[in-house]
C-alpha cells in the first residue's frame, strides 16, 4: 500500500501539468501575456494584442457582473492541489529531485496567485454596494493587500532556470511552470489595471444588477448598431442606455406628478388639525410641489448621466435646494393658516388685537426661516455645533451691532403689552399725527391726514408721549366762545344762556349727565381705577356760562361733548348746534360782536366813539 501511495504521488504532477489546472479564461490571459512578451512581437502587433486584451477584460468583467452572486459564492480554492503538491515536494526532496521540487513549489505559488486574484475580485464585487467614494477607498485597500500577499509569494528569481538548455522532461516542466507563474503575476497586475479602468462601468453595472436590468442592458449594448452609436455618444459621456433611462424617467415623473399630488391631498385631508385648511394649503403649495418633483427629476437625470455616481458638490447643491423648498412650503402653509384664522377672527368680531396677531405671524415666519437656514446649512455639510458655538462667542458683538434693532424689538413688546394704541387709531407722537397702519417688529407706520406714510422706530414710540384720539367711547369735545356786542341787555344775555343750555341738554347728539352709557363689565387686563368714565373715555360735561368781558365783546363760553366720537358725525352735530345758537341769539336781540377800536381825543373829555 505504501508503494502504491508513492506511485500515485509520483504521477500527480504529470497529470496537473498536462491539464494545467487552469480555467479557459486563465489560459486566454496567459496567451495574451505570452504574445506580448514574445521576442518576435512587433510594436504594431503588441498594440493590436493590447486592444484585444482590453476587449477581453471588458467582456470578462461584464460577464462576472452578470453572474456576480454566482462568482462570489463559487469555491475556487486549490487547497487540495496545494496539499498534494506539498506531499510530492517532500518526497522529491528526500529523493534529491531538485528541479521537480522547484517545479512543484512554483506550481503552488501559481495556485496561490490565482486564489489571491479570485479573493481580490470577490472583495471588489462586495464593495460595489457601497457609495462610490467608499468603493474607491476600499478598492485601493484591496489592491494594497493583494500586493502585500504577492510580495510574500514572489521571493525568488527563476530567470537562471529559464536559461537552461536541456531536453529532459523535468526541466521542460519546471520552465513551463515558471513561465506560467510569471504570466500569472502579470495577469494579477493586469486585473488590477483593468478593474481601475472599468471601475465606473462595474459600479454602473452593479446598479443595473440591483434593479434587475443588467442582462437586457448588456444585450442592448452588444447590438452592433448600439455599439456604433455609443462610440459617438461616448465623447459626451452618453450612451444609448443612458438616453433610454433618462427619457423613461422624464415620462414616469411626468405621469406620477398628478398621482403624487393626489396622494398628498388625501394625506393632508386626513390630518385633523389641517382638514379645515386643506384646499387653501394645497393651492398655495401646488407650484412648489411641482417644482420639487421637477428638481427630483433633474437630480435623477444627473445621477444616471453620471453613471449612478454621487458627486458630493452636486449632491450638496440639490440638498440645499430641497432645504429651501421645504422651508418655503412650511412658510406658505403657516401663512395660509394664519390668513384663514385672521379672516375668521374678523368675521366673528373677536376682541383680539390685530397687532399682536401681526407680530406673532412675523415672529413665527422669522423662526421658520431661521430653522430653515439651519437645515440648509446642515444639508450643505456645515458643522452646526461649531456655528452655534460661534454664535455664543460672537453674541456680545452681535448684540452691540444690533442694539438699535433690539431696542426697537423691545419697544414693540412695550407697545403691545402697555396697550398704548392699536391699528387704525388716530394718534399723535412727537409732533407727528395720523392713523396707525401697522405695528411692526421694528417700526410703527402712520398714515398722516395729508396721505403721507411715516415710519417711527418703536424704541422712539415707547419713550415718547402718545396722544390717542381713538380711546374715546363717548364724547368728543365742542368748545367755543360766542362774542356779543357790549350794548346787549343783561336780561337778553341771561335768557340766551339759559336757552342755549336747554338746547344742548335736549339735543340728541350732545352727551349730558342723563345720557345712558353701559360700561364694559369685562376688561382685557386686570386693573383698579377710580373713575370708569375716565378709564373708558366717557365725557358728559355740559357748560354754558357768561365767560368774560373781552376787548370788543362780551363772551359766552360753550363747553360740551358730542355723543359720537367720529369726526364726520361730530362735525354734523357741531354744525347743527351752531345754527341753533345763531337762532337763539337772534331771538333774544343779541348780535355777534366784531373786532373794534376806540379812539380818544386828548384835548376834550368826549366819550369814546365805537367804530
Amino acid at each position: 500500500m505504501k508503494y502504491l501511495y508513492i506511485l500515485v504521488l509520483s504521477f500527480l504532477p504529470l497529470f496537473a501539468t498536462a491539464n494545467n489546472d487552469f480555467s479557459e479564461i486563465v489560459k486566454e490571459q496567459i496567451k495574451f501575456v505570452n504574445q506580448i512578451n514574445d521576442d518576435n512581437a512587433t510594436q504594431e502587433s503588441i498594440i493590436e494584442i493590447t486592444k484585444k486584451q482590453e476587449i477581453f477584460y471588458a467582456d470578462m468583467i461584464e460577464n462576472i457582473m452578470i453572474n456576480k452572486q454566482q462568482y462570489i459564492n463559487k469555491n475556487t480554492s486549490r487547497a487540495s492541489q496545494i496539499y498534494a503538491l506539498e506531499k510530492i515536494i517532500n518526497l522529491n526532496k528526500r529523493r534529491g529531485n531538485k528541479y521537480a521540487v522547484i517545479r512543484d513549489e512554483v506550481k503552488i505559488k501559481s495556485y496561490k496567485i490565482l486564489d489571491l486574484g479570485h479573493t481580490m475580485m470577490v472583495d471588489i464585487l462586495k464593495s460595489l454596494d457601497e457609495d462610490y467614494d467608499k468603493f474607491e477607498d476600499k478598492m485601493g485597500k484591496i489592491f494594497a493587500n493583494n500586493q502585500l500577499q504577492i510580495e510574500k509569494i514572489n521571493t525568488e528569481n527563476y530567470e537562471d532556470i529559464l536559461k537552461i538548455v536541456d531536453s529532459s522532461l523535468v526541466i521542460k516542466q519546471v520552465q513551463k511552470s515558471i513561465r506560467d507563474y510569471y504570466a500569472l503575476l502579470e495577469i494579477n497586475n493586469d486585473m488590477m489595471k483593468y478593474i481601475s479602468i472599468f471601475d465606473k462601468k462595474m459600479y454602473t453595472l452593479n446598479k443595473y444588477s440591483q434593479y434587475k436590468l443588467i442582462k437586457p442592458i448588456v444585450y442592448i449594448n452588444n447590438i452592433a448598431i448600439v455599439k456604433s452609436v455609443n462610440s459617438i455618444l461616448m465623447k459626451f459621456n452618453f450612451n444609448v442606455i443612458k438616453l433610454i433611462l433618462i427619457l423613461f424617467l422624464i415620462v414616469i415623473v411626468y405621469f406620477i406628478r398628478t398621482i403624487f399630488y393626489n396622494i398628498l391631498e388625501r394625506y393632508i385631508v386626513k390630518i385633523k388639525s389641517l382638514e379645515n385648511y386643506s384646499k387653501e394649503i394645497l393651492d398655495s403649495i401646488k407650484k412648489l410641489v411641482e417644482i420639487t418633483i421637477i428638481i427630483i427629476n433633474i437630480e435623477l437625470v444627473v445621477y444616471v448621466y453620471n453613471d449612478f455616481l454621487t458627486v458630493e458638490t452636486i449632491s450638496k447643491i440639490f440638498n440645499i435646494i430641497y432645504g429651501l423648498l421645504f422651508t418655503f412650503i412650511v412658510y406658505r402653509i403657516a401663512n395660509v393658516i394664519a390668513k384663514i384664522k385672521v379672516n375668521k377672527i374678523n368675521a366673528d368680531k373677536h376682541s383680539i388685537k390685530f397687532e399682536i396677531i401681526n407680530v406673532g405671524i412675523k415672529v413665527v415666519n422669522f423662526a421658520i426661516w431661521i430653522i430653515g437656514s439651519l437645515i440648509v446649512l446642515f444639508l450643505a455639510g456645515v458643522n452646526l455645533t461649531a456655528v452655534l458655538s460661534g454664535l455664543g462667542i460672537g453674541g456680545f458683538a452681535v448684540a452691540l451691532a444690533a442694539k438699535d434693532s433690539l431696542a426697537n424689538f423691545f419697544g414693540t413688546l412695550n407697545i403691545l403689552f402697555s396697550d398704548m394704541f392699536s391699528q387704525g387709531d388716530w394718534i399723535k407722537i412727537d409732533g407727528v399725527e395720523g392713523t396707525v397702519v401697522e405695528i411692526g417688529l421694528r417700526v410703527t407706520t402712520l398714515r398722516t391726514f395729508d396721505n403721507a406714510l411715516i415710519s417711527i422706530p418703536n424704541a422712539t414710540v415707547s419713550n415718547k408721549d402718545v396722544r390717542n384720539w381713538n380711546r374715546r367711547s363717548l364724547g368728543r369735545r365742542i368748545k367755543m366762545s360766542i362774542g356779543v356786542k357790549y350794548d346787549s341787555k343783561p336780561q337778553d344775555l341771561k335768557n340766551a344762556i339759559d336757552e342755549i343750555y336747554s338746547m344742548l341738554d335736549q339735543h340728541p347728539g350732545i352727551a349730558t349727565l342723563n345720557t345712558d352709557y353701559k360700561h364694559s363689565s369685562q376688561s382685557h387686563r386686570l386693573r383698579v381705577v377710580r373713575s370708569k368714565d375716565d378709564a373708558e373715555g366717557v365725557k358728559k360735561t355740559l357748560l354754558v356760562y357768561l365767560d368774560e368781558f373781552g376787548a370788543s365783546s362780551i363772551n359766552i363760553l360753550i363747553y360740551c361733548f358730542s355723543k359720537t366720537v367720529k369726526w364726520s358725525e361730530w362735525l354734523e352735530v357741531k354744525q347743527d348746534v351752531m345754527f341753533k345758537m345763531m337762532e337763539i341769539l337772534e331771538k333774544n336781540n343779541l348780535e355777534f360782536a366784531f373786532p373794534s377800536m376806540s379812539l380818544y381825543h386828548e384835548n376834550n373829555l368826549e366819550l369814546p366813539t365805537q367804530k
